[in-house]
């Protein structure tokens, strides 16, 4: 007898805990997210990371930017390179050369590793991929 009863209490008091963790979370989630309020002024939270500068990243890079170049070129015979740039992409700084070859079309593009100069990945882009990759990264540059 003794021992239904306890069981009985232990349900009613995790039923009821459980119950007020809903209605914590209930009242959690009606409350604004991504106000602060501190005294009367309210900001806004700043979820975006800062960009990292130019100066930053190459400071990190351990293999400069022709190096870079010439081990981009040696995956792509008889190509140019239009453009490179450093940046860090998935976490990983990487220097990204885009290399234009005579009778193709698009340009093929070679991420390089700037800690160790491996090749990461070569893709072709076509050339309506790379006027929407330059359109994106004219909006960035503007929004900057």
């Amino acid at each position: 007898m003794f021992k239904v009863i306890a069981l009985a209490v232990a349900i009613a008091a995790t039923t009821s805990i459980a119950g007020a963790q809903v209605a914590s979370t209930v009242s959690k989630s009606t409350v604004k997210t991504g106000t602060i309020k501190t005294g009367t002024v309210a900001r806004r939270h700043r979820t975006a990371k800062k960009e990292e500068s130019q100066a930053a990243l190459q400071k990190e890079a351990k293999i400069p930017e022709a190096t870079a170049r010439a081990t981009a070129l040696a995956q792509i015979p008889n190509g140019t390179v239009k453009s490179s740039e450093l940046e860090r992409e998935n976490g990983k700084l990487l220097y990204s050369v885009d290399i234009t070859v005579p009778g193709k079309s698009g340009i093929e593009e070679v991420n390089v590793n700037a800690i160790d100069g491996t090749v990461i990945a070569r893709e072709h882009e076509g050339a309506k991929a790379e006027k929407k990759e330059a359109v994106q990264e004219a909006k960035e540059k503007k929004s900057k």
